[in-house]
Formats: C-alpha cells, structure tokens, sequence
C-alpha cells in the first residue's frame, strides 16, 4: 500500500491539476492494452490510422506489459493547476541523461523483468534515447490527440474538477477521497492507496510538498507515482467519459420542455447532468459556440444554469431549479 501522512496544513492545501502530458502518457495504455479503457474504445478505433504511422514500436514499448505503469519522468506533477502540454514536455526533456536508465528499470524490471528492446537498445545514447522519446511523444500528441481528443477530453476533466472541489468544499475530505476511489481510505491523519501488485507499503510524508489530485481517462483506480522520491501525486478515474464518445448524440430533451423554452435551451438543459463548456456543448449539437452561449445566457439570466470559472474554461451545470424543470 501507499501511506500518505497528511497534517492538517497538508490537507487544507491539497489541489486540483489537470495535465495534458499524462494523459498523453497514460493513454498510450490503450494501444498497449487494448479494452482496458472501454469508455475510450470509441477515439481508439477513430485515432488507430494516425497512431499507426508513428513510432510506435518505441511508444508501446514506455508501458509496462504486466501493471501498465509508465515511466514516473513522463508524468510529472502538473506545475500549475492547467499546464501547456510543450510546457510539461520541457520538463522532459530536461531530465538528465544519467537519470534515464534508473527511471525506465524502476517501470519495467520489477514486474516484467526486463527492458523492452528499443529501450535497453537506446540507453547505449541516453541523451538521444530521451530526445527520441519526447520527438515521439510530441508527434503523437500534435497527430493523434490534440486535433480532436483533446478538446473534447479537458472539458470533461475540468468538470471533474469542480465536481470534485465541491464536494471537498461542503462535505470535507473524508468524503472526497471516498467519492475518488474505493482503493482510498482516510483514517488518522494518512490516506491509503491499497496496491493489489504491490509486495510491501510505502510510506510518504507529505511534509509541506502539496498534495496533488489529478484526474484522468485512463486509469481503472486510483494510482500514484511509482518512486516515492517524487512531489506527492494522485491521479484518479475522471467522471463523466461517457459523454466524450467521437459523435456524441444530445441528450434529447422533453416535450413538454421545449415547448416552453424552444428547443434549443432545452437540449442545453438537458445535457447538463455533468457541468460542460460553452465548446463542448457546441461540439456536441453540431453548431457554433456563440449561438450556444446566446442561449446559455438565457438560461443564465432565468437562474436555470449556474456557471463556474475553472482557469481559463467556463463551466455550465443546472442549477436546483433547473434540475426541478427538467425533472
């Protein structure tokens, strides 16, 4: 298990990030395992021909075939709560060279017992080996995620955000870390992460270095770095990917409904169940975001939605009264 010790200077400190460089990372799980991720089986199928024209022999190859982990120097801890993918990349490619070979044995050897080929070929070069790495990452990012994953992936992850500080915010921690994982358990000042793979406990002190809550798509529970010698991090399964498939349908609205508010606000309301931005909801209904913001406003100003400035998004959720007339 992983024991976190938090005080309680630790636990009012502890954020939200949202880090577009691990779900980079962690997604390739998917091409490495295929149906781990049934709520992502969908952009799978879509991003397959653009993935395929990549490296991906060296791609595949940064994910453990036995637990899935990735290497702890791919999924750094976000430095500000909405990191730039290339502003997280940097970060890579900055690791020095020396550290490269201790950072890929601590994925692959305890479990898989070995390094896959591309890997223990390149550390004759560490230096290009990192550099081919990143090369990698950033055309698979820019090719395959960023054009139309991405934008449909960050809005759902944000929305998890303020769903999630919410509930830190009116019901305390216990019942946040409950409503994260059934894999966490908060008694007496430490946080477990129960770790079914794992041969012996490690414990953390927190120690003033932030506690950082991540969430993610690609993860079945929640996870943490594989060294401890790292800031404190703890990604967990975002809510709300079932509304992210490639062609979503709207959520159809009531009769009667819209025959109070037109149809348009009425598909607005009834498809926010989860809290969505002016974009995704957009995309979703197929038409621009300033003729949804126009409705929005409506809604808005009739106290039928509320929104939420998450960083530089917006986010939209029903209010109570809102819940009652779409009942």
């Amino acid at each position: 298990m992983h024991l976190f010790r938090l005080s309680t200077e630790d636990l009012a400190s502890a954020t939200f990030a949202i880090s577009p460089l691990q779900e980079a990372m962690l997604s390739l799980r998917m091409w490495k395992h295929p149906g781990s991720y049934p709520l992502q089986t969908e952009w799978l199928d879509r991003l397959r021909p653009g993935f395929e024209r990549l490296d991906t022999v060296l791609l595949r190859s940064l994910v453990a075939t036995s637990n899935k982990n990735v290497p702890d120097f791919l999924t750094p801890r976000p430095a500000t709560p909405f990191p730039d993918f290339h502003s997280e990349l940097a970060r890579v490619r900055s690791l020095p060279p020396e550290r490269l070979r201790r950072e890929l044995e601590n994925t692959h050897l305890p479990h898989d017992r070995v390094l896959p080929e591309p890997l223990a070929a390149g550390l004759s070069d560490p230096a290009g080996l990192l550099g081919r790495i990143a090369d990698a990452v950033a055309e698979y990012w820019e090719r395959c995620l960023a054009p139309a994953w991405w934008p449909r992936a960050r809005p759902v992850l944000h929305a998890d955000v303020v769903h999630r500080s919410r509930i830190l915010a009116e019901r305390g921690a216990a019942a946040l870390f409950t409503d994260l994982d059934g894999r966490l358990h908060w008694a007496d000042g430490v946080l477990t992460i129960r770790r079914d793979w794992a041969d012996h406990d490690i414990e953390i002190e927190v120690a003033r270095r932030g506690l950082v809550f991540v969430p993610t798509c690609f993860a079945t529970g929640a996870v943490t770095s594989i060294s401890d010698e790292h800031p404190p991090t703890i990604m967990y399964p975002a809510r709300g990917q079932a509304g992210m498939s490639p062609a979503p349908r709207p959520t159809p609205a009531r009769r009667d409904l819209e025959q109070l508010l037109g149809a348009p606000k009425a598909r607005l309301l009834a498809m926010l169940d989860e809290p969505a931005s002016t974009t995704e909801l957009a995309a979703r209904l197929g038409v621009t975001p300033g003729a949804v913001s126009q409705h929005l406003g409506v809604l808005f100003a009739t106290r039928l939605v509320g929104r939420t400035r998450h960083g530089r998004v917006v986010l939209y959720a029903r209010t109570p009264l809102g819940d009652q007339l779409n009942g």
